[in-house]
């Protein structure tokens, strides 16, 4: 019976990620050993290890209720005096996606990094609600612990949402708010992601792969890397992260399902509060890879309408990683004044 069910996971995994025309070529696997978590353990430590040869930063783990949040401070004997900017990733990734930008920006920024509760290095609590109000608490316990008084924002796909209200709710507080690919409701344009789609839509179907992942990890991994080498449009990028995301993916899943069981209900509730992004004056930036089929230039133009003092940027040759794809493009519109 376990074998069954996780056949059907896998084949359904792979049907729900590949029933679009933007299709990229299935994940390679030239043996068993490929899909195994010690291979992608492996792969994980060694990417880590030499990014910390090369890059300068801090670790932190910050109390949040009864677990702690895992938190990367770059260049920190540089940048005390520097200003602010924390980034926050999306889902179904880590604080990783923005490991090309972060020293970029810490030339200029005290930079911070940090794994949301459910993901990355973070603690996983299983008694824990996962939902944009998690995220939101999840942000402001990091600026809690370092104390900031004036902060820059930047945020991607799902803590898009949690981070413009907090930029809203806190205007005395920000500086720059700055949009990587990211929505706030269902916004004109938007197409989500087929691998969302499906765990946001109550259904057999996801009642099925959801028991799947749970018994095997097999069906989840090859869905997840179908999904996200949609997100990339630089190949070496895809071949370097796709291994140090998943292998960090075998543990999201009660993070990425909770997240997904909240999606709709929190977007149409968004959609009734949108008249506050109209009514936000503070300085947005808009930084978009325009080649994103998903969170893609319809959404980037729908908010430079809503935000009264916005700046738009579209950056070619760079898909919803755009932080992967081209960091130095997208570091130069955040320094930008």
């Amino acid at each position: 019976m376990v074998k069954i069910i996780c056949t059907l996971c896998l084949l359904m995994m792979v049907s729900a990620c590949s029933t679009t025309a933007l299709l990229v070529p299935l994940v390679v696997i030239p043996s068993s050993n490929y899909m195994t978590r010690d291979y992608y353990e492996e792969a994980y430590d060694l990417y880590d290890a030499n990014y910390r040869k090369s890059v300068d930063f801090q670790e932190h783990f910050i109390p949040r209720v009864s677990s702690k949040i895992y938190v990367r401070e770059f260049n920190t004997q540089k940048g005390i005096d520097k200003p602010i900017i924390i980034l926050m990733h999306g889902f179904p990734d880590s604080l990783h996606i923005y490991d090309r930008l972060a020293p970029l920006l810490a030339k200029h920024y005290r930079v911070i990094s940090f794994d949301f509760l459910g993901w990355g290095r973070s603690d996983k609590p299983d008694n824990h609600v996962y939902n944009s109000k998690s995220l939101y608490k999840d942000l402001e316990a990091v600026i809690q612990y370092f104390n900031f008084e004036k902060v820059s924002i930047v945020v991607h796909d799902a803590s898009g949402p949690p981070g413009i209200d907090w930029a809203i709710n806190n205007t005395n507080k920000m500086e720059t708010l700055i949009l990587l690919n990211t929505y706030y409701y269902r916004m004109d344009g938007l197409i989500t992601p087929e691998a969302i789609a499906t765990f946001s839509t109550p259904s057999l179907k996801r009642t099925i792969l959801r028991t799947g992942a749970r018994v095997s990890n097999l069906g989840w991994k090859i869905g997840y890397q179908n999904q996200l080498s949609k997100f990339f449009y630089n190949e070496i990028q895809r071949e370097i992260m796709l291994p140090v995301l998943t292998y960090q993916a075998m543990d999201i899943q009660n993070a990425f399902f909770q997240l997904n069981d909240f999606l709709s209900e929190e977007a149409d509730l968004r959609y009734e509060t949108k008249k506050n992004l109209y009514e936000y004056t503070g300085n947005v930036k808009i930084i978009f890879g325009i080649e994103d089929p998903y969170l893609n230039k319809g959404v980037a133009h729908k908010f430079d309408e809503i935000f009264s003092d916005s700046s738009l940027y579209l950056v070619n040759n760079a898909a919803h990683f755009v932080q992967l794809d081209e960091p130095e493009k997208v570091a130069k519109r955040i320094l930008e004044k």
